[in-house]
């Protein structure tokens, strides 16, 4: 399957936390075929006056869906993210953005823990910045 990630990070080192979350990706996951530049952005649904560092990330998994949420869930763990509500402050955080089987569908789920594709992506400018950006080369 081929993976859209969103990487964010706006606390401490932004730029490690992002290298050391695409790392353990590429470890646990699946080779990372494209990363996007860099977009800083204000946070979203919150307020702070720490700025946000973004990218996104294309990969190929063998991992399924939920399996993909499980294991950036723990990346996100192992980086010192503490969950303190929706929208908060964070080392890390790693959506998963669109998925596409093999044959090129578009992989759709909606549950209580994941919904595909991200139903706020088209709201946020950056997610859709740095994914055009992959999608596109």
């Amino acid at each position: 399957m081929r993976y859209y990630l969103s990487l964010g990070s706006n606390t401490g080192d932004r730029e490690k936390h992002i290298d050391d979350a695409c790392r353990l990706i590429e470890e646990r996951c699946g080779r990372i075929e494209s990363r996007s530049s860099n977009y800083y952005s204000e946070p979203w649904g919150y307020e702070s006056a720490n700025k946000y560092l973004n990218i996104c990330i294309r990969t190929e998994s063998d991992l399924q869906p939920m399996e993909m949420l499980e294991a950036t869930q723990q990346i996100e763990r192992e980086l010192g993210r503490v969950v303190k509500g929706v929208y908060a402050d964070r080392t890390i955080d790693i959506d998963l953005i669109l998925v596409y089987k093999d044959d090129g569908e578009i992989v759709r789920c909606k549950s209580e823990r994941l919904t595909l594709p991200h139903p706020l992506m088209e709201k946020r400018e950056f997610v859709t910045i740095p994914l055009r950006e992959i999608m596109t080369n």
